[in-house]
């Protein structure tokens, strides 16, 4: 399994998220085009983008896995996908990619390999994609990964009060792991 630069899929590299990958990652996570399906966490300003990318590191060393910084054989950045453990009740299953490397089956890749760390590591916990409904290309990678439809609803979290949560696992959530994931 990846630990800090193990190609795990064939023409990506898996590498743990580092303070010099700062700048690569605001680029991603500043581009509006990544955040067609909710606009208003887009990181406006690089602290926003430190903090999370902080929080990351920090599951690495606490949980022993993470998101993991998605490159190029060449290294450039294409993304972030991985598994990181909320409240120790569930593995959240996240990602996010540049417009350009959208659509070549990364996230299905490299969450099947984040799933399966996950599972290693703390196999009793279950796997949970947190997701809007109107973003079918997420809601196709979490059935590609067999997991299931656990919730539909209102999403206080977001400000469009249409906005529709969809909550997919990989084992049926009991309540009160449903309660936290849409704490989340």
């Amino acid at each position: 399994m990846p630990t800090d630069s193990t190609p795990s899929e064939p023409g990506i590299r898996l590498d743990r998220p580092k303070p010099a990958d700062l700048t690569e990652l605001h680029a991603i996570y500043r581009d509006a085009r990544v955040w067609t399906h909710l606009p208003t966490w887009r990181h406006a300003d690089t602290k926003t983008t430190e903090t999370m990318l902080r929080s990351w590191i920090a599951a690495w060393a606490r949980d022993g896995l993470g998101p993991w910084i998605v490159r190029s054989p060449e290294g450039a950045m294409l993304g972030q996908c991985g598994c990181d453990m909320k409240i120790g009740t569930y593995w959240n299953l996240g990602y996010r990619f540049a417009p350009e490397a959208q659509g070549n089956g990364y996230a299905t890749a490299v969450s099947r390999a984040a799933m399966s760390r996950a599972r290693e590591l703390r196999g009793d916990l279950p796997v949970v994609a947190y997701l809007l409904e109107h973003n079918a290309a997420s809601q196709r990678v979490a059935e590609k990964l067999g997991m299931r439809h656990q919730h539909r609803g209102p999403d206080p979290a977001v400000a469009d009060p249409s906005a529709i949560r969809l909550v997919y696992a990989d084992r049926q959530l009991t309540d009160d792991q449903l309660a936290a994931a849409l704490t989340h």
